[in-house]
């Protein structure tokens, strides 16, 4: 896995979801919040981060910086996925295939911040199983981890692209 600097790149932070923790101690009730940040640069490179603090803000902090040392590449062709793949994390299950131009992002919550912030314009998915967004988020990456490009499959197999494509 290469290194993917994230100085050099122009992101853009969703905030996916906000939770509030409460801790019970002696003297009453510690409140907490978890945030859920996906980055993108809308050009192939994604991340995501989760941070934890007493106060909002500083949680959203915490998930941006989290989320940008977690970037990966999104392989693409014609702003839509190479193939169909299922991502898997704890009990969520993600599918992802790609879509014909024009079609747009058909997914929803988690996923969607996902793809759009990735770039990716036409792509359909199905979620199965758990919902729990951080699940959700962890599955779809998963998914897109599991890419393979033309090149890459070529390399594997010992071919030429070209020779792929016929």
């Amino acid at each position: 896995m290469t290194f993917i600097d994230p100085a050099q790149l122009d992101l853009e932070d969703r905030v996916v979801a906000i939770n509030r923790i409460t801790k019970v101690v002696k003297g009453g009730r510690r409140l907490r919040f978890a945030a859920l940040v996906i980055v993108g640069d809308h050009n192939g490179h994604v991340g995501f981060g989760t941070g934890k603090a007493q106060e909002v803000p500083d949680a959203i902090r915490k998930a941006v910086d989290d989320a940008r040392k977690n970037l990966i590449t999104v392989p693409m062709v014609n702003d839509t996925l190479p193939h169909e793949v299922l991502g898997e994390y704890s009990g969520s299950r993600i599918m992802l295939k790609p879509a014909t131009a024009g079609s747009g992002v058909a997914a929803g919550g988690a996923v969607r911040a996902v793809m759009e912030l990735s770039g990716v314009a036409d792509v359909t998915s199905k979620s199965l199983g758990s919902s729990t967004p951080i699940n959700v988020v962890r599955a779809t990456m998963d998914g897109l981890t599991k890419m393979k490009s033309a090149e890459e499959v070529a390399a594997l197999r010992g071919v030429s692209a070209q020779h792929l494509a016929e």
